[in-house]
């Protein structure tokens, strides 16, 4: 299925959530990890297999969902399955070794392809930007150490909020930070069930950021990268 981009004339704010469309783990530290306890496994390799692995995780959430922590151990665990390591004593030691890291610095710190010359070009076209994230309470020195945070006007991190995505308030508390209308305001996320639903309780329209084209069937529109959003908005000065 395909979907159009909205008219660029109809947008003037950007809502974008973080890992996944601004960044992924660092795999190299996660290979390290793994490694100094007896485990390999390429850094490239777990970087392949994270994408499929997010598609097969993206599910509706229930009730009585997993906590961050327990999504972060299944997360983990079917990368490994994936590059067919097994898990084990081993591989949860070192994945506690870099929970421990990621609590006091957040992991996931590789920028991803064209994120920086979308950002900048999305600041020349002049809109205005939040990241909205389910994260851990780190993401705003996480955008300041990769050098990212001048292009947000707002940060938006669940746990700071007390609610997260798809709950359709820590949409609205961004929109509100920004003093944007939700009428012209476009969500980037990477997650079908987290991101597009919950930017569509929001009144937000949703963008999927699919880098390998694993949603053909989605009902809504979708990028490869940043980049690609910026193209199609710059045949179009954004709405004033």
């Amino acid at each position: 299925m395909t979907v159009e981009l909205p008219d660029p004339a109809t947008v003037r704010t950007l809502l974008l959530d973080v890992g996944g469309v601004l960044v992924r783990p660092g795999f190299g530290r996660v290979a390290e990890a793994l490694r100094a306890h007896g485990v390999e496994a390429g850094a490239e390799a777990l970087a392949a297999a994270e994408n499929p692995v997010k598609r097969q995780l993206d599910r509706p959430p229930t009730a009585g969902r997993a906590t961050d922590e327990e999504r972060g151990w299944e997360y983990f665990d079917a990368i490994l399955e994936r590059v067919g390591v097994r898990p084990s004593a081993a591989t949860r030691a070192a994945l506690l070794e870099l929970k421990a890291w990621h609590d006091r610095h957040n992991a996931w710190d590789d920028v991803l392809p064209g994120v920086r010359e979308g950002l900048a070009c999305f600041r020349r076209l002049g809109l205005r930007m939040a990241v909205v994230s389910n994260a851990n309470g780190t993401v705003a020195a996480l955008l300041e150490r990769l050098r990212l945070a001048a292009y947000f006007q707002a940060v938006v991190d669940s746990a700071l909020e007390g609610v997260e995505k798809p709950d359709p308030r820590i949409f609205e508390i961004a929109l509100r930070r920004l003093g944007a209308d939700r009428d012209t305001a476009l969500h980037v996320g990477d997650m079908y069930e987290i991101d597009v639903v919950g930017a569509r309780r929001a009144g937000v329209r949703p963008v999927l950021l699919d880098a390998e084209g694993l949603y053909p069937e989605a009902d809504c529109p979708r990028v490869r990268a940043l980049t690609d959003l910026c193209a199609h908005l710059l045949h179009s000065p954004p709405a004033r």
